[in-house]
């Protein structure tokens, strides 16, 4: 029997394909972040099922465990807390076991929280890049922003709402014209979409909101590639000009943010 990786809803539990449920109903044991999250979801549904902890602390022990009993034909199903497994979720590692023993994976698709906001924030187009959770750091969130800055199309990413309005304040003083919007509580009664230039909404949320959020950056209003500013600076301080002034006169000729440049190019 395949491993069955299943999406589940990412707030509102009606929203579940009934390929999902039939599978969770069949499957003899149901590999789960949380058993007491996913049976709630099996209760709402009226199905009953073995459930077994999955997560990002017993992995790898539980990888060991559990493909020997793929290989001698044990019906799994994999589910996360929401979502789809293996996408910054627990996953991917009994994946590629499953199909390094050769084990068909089967995946059963389902709610996106990050597609759900990408359409929802009214910055979709032909491409979008998902970056996972923003770094923690100032320093790390500032070198995203610079290479963001040379990507002409959305992108998408996870924040703790805790940390949403550092990085909203990040954001908003590397380029605070750029178009973001916080998608917070998708599908649930709660939900919120607020978007607009980046000094904007982060004006709004200069205190953290409550529940999940993800983050639509839309493209970038600057013309000039950013890795090219940045190596400018690079190559004027290497020169002997002061980091201070490379990074000003950059800035000024490209419209990369001064102290983007000077706090990134400190660590080239």
């Amino acid at each position: 029997m395949p491993l069955a990786v299943c999406a589940t809803p990412i707030g509102n539990l009606a929203d579940v394909t009934l390929r999902v449920l039939e599978e969770l109903g069949s499957a003899e044991t149901v590999l789960c972040e949380d058993t007491r999250h996913t049976r709630g979801l099996l209760e709402r549904h009226g199905l009953r099922a073995q459930l077994l902890s999955y997560h990002q602390h017993n992995e790898a022990s539980r990888v060991a465990e559990l493909v020997p009993r793929l290989v001698a034909g044990e019906r799994m199903a994999l589910v996360s807390d929401a979502g789809l497994p293996g996408v910054n979720d627990p996953g991917s590692r009994i994946v590629a076991a499953a199909l390094a023993a050769g084990v068909p994976v089967t995946v059963l698709p389902g709610p996106s929280a990050v597609e759900t906001a990408l359409v929802a924030s009214g910055l979709a187009g032909e491409q979008y890049r998902f970056v996972g959770y923003l770094p923690r750091s100032d320093r790390d969130r500032a070198a995203l922003w610079l290479e963001l800055a040379a990507w002409p199309h959305p992108t998408v990413a996870f924040e703790s709402a805790r940390r949403l309005p550092a990085s909203l304040a990040s954001l908003a003083a590397a380029e605070p014209e750029r178009l973001v919007a916080v998608c917070r509580e998708l599908t649930k009664a709660f939900e919120e979409v607020v978007g607009g230039p980046a000094a904007v909404v982060a004006e709004r949320f200069r205190e953290a909101p409550r529940g999940e959020v993800t983050l639509v950056i839309g493209p970038s209003t600057r013309v000039a590639d950013a890795g090219v500013a940045l190596a400018a600076v690079v190559e004027l301080v290497a020169s002997g000009t002061p980091r201070g002034a490379a990074a000003s006169v950059v800035a000024r000729l490209t419209g990369v943010s001064r102290n983007t440049l000077y706090e990134i190019s400190l660590y080239p």
